[in-house]
């Protein structure tokens, strides 16, 4: 697919437990999510603001390790969400997949950051909707082992619409910088034609989407660039739970 827009890779980043507030205020009783403490004397306040402190300790870590092990997943190759091992294996076994994409997967897993290329059911996905629409013209922006002219995405986008490009292309797909999603897919409204597919990559972002306790910037981006695409009349939208979650947008109105 040409032209292929490089963006600087997405660095993943831990989730962050949202901190308890309004703590210090002693009160009769408080209640949280999942826990209940009775106040009834200073001593007792303080084991109680113990007991919550290792609460939500214990549950920030089992976030951060459900985090980690989807990671650790993508990593080794198997990125579908909520998919056993064996249940991956069987849909990689039933996947069309080119012995040279293959040899290419292969090798960039050896990588780091390797969990940023897409699944092999992805790729056949992507393929295909390319081909239901006879596509001639797309844009790819974030690309990982292709050879590319770095530059900044959003920047590049805006030159197309510069040299009168707009409304010209068949085919988008993203997968590059998550804080810049809602810039991205505004820019490639105005390029992909009336009809035309604009696909955005990791929209449930290793389930920390629909994690409350993770409120890093990325995660805080994509649920939002979520609930924007989600309200957003101009285009038909399908969110899949393919790989890391892709929504596929169609473009119903030129802009």
């Amino acid at each position: 697919m040409s032209p292929r827009l490089a963006a600087a890779p997405p660095l993943l980043a831990p989730p962050a437990a949202a901190a308890a507030r309004e703590l210090a205020v002693p009160r009769p009783r408080t209640l949280l999510p999942g826990a209940s403490v009775a106040f009834s004397s200073p001593s007792s306040r303080r084991g109680a603001l113990a007991c919550l402190v290792r609460l939500m300790g214990s549950r920030h870590s089992s976030a951060a390790a459900a985090a980690a092990e989807a990671v650790e997943e993508a990593r080794r190759g198997r990125k579908q969400l909520g998919m056993t091992p064996p249940l991956y294996d069987y849909l990689l076994a039933n996947v069309r997949e080119h012995p040279v994409l293959r040899e290419l997967r292969e090798e960039t897993a050896a990588m780091r950051g390797s969990q940023m290329q897409v699944s092999p059911a992805q790729a056949q996905l992507l393929a295909m909707l390319v081909q239901i629409q006879g596509a001639q013209r797309c844009i790819e922006v974030g690309v990982f082992t292709i050879d590319v002219k770095h530059a900044l995405a959003a920047d590049s986008l805006r030159s197309l619409l510069d040299c009168g490009e707009a409304s010209s292309y068949d085919f988008a797909f993203v997968d590059a910088d998550k804080r810049m999603y809602e810039e991205y897919f505004e820019l490639l409204l105005k390029l992909v034609r009336v009809g035309g597919l604009i696909v955005m990559d990791n929209v449930l972002w290793y389930g920390r989407v629909a994690d409350p306790l993770v409120d890093d910037q990325k995660t805080i981006s994509i649920r939002n660039f979520n609930k924007k695409v989600l309200e957003d009349m101009r285009v038909d939208i399908s969110m899949v739970p393919i790989g890391d979650g892709m929504t596929i947008c169609r473009k119903l109105v030129d802009t």
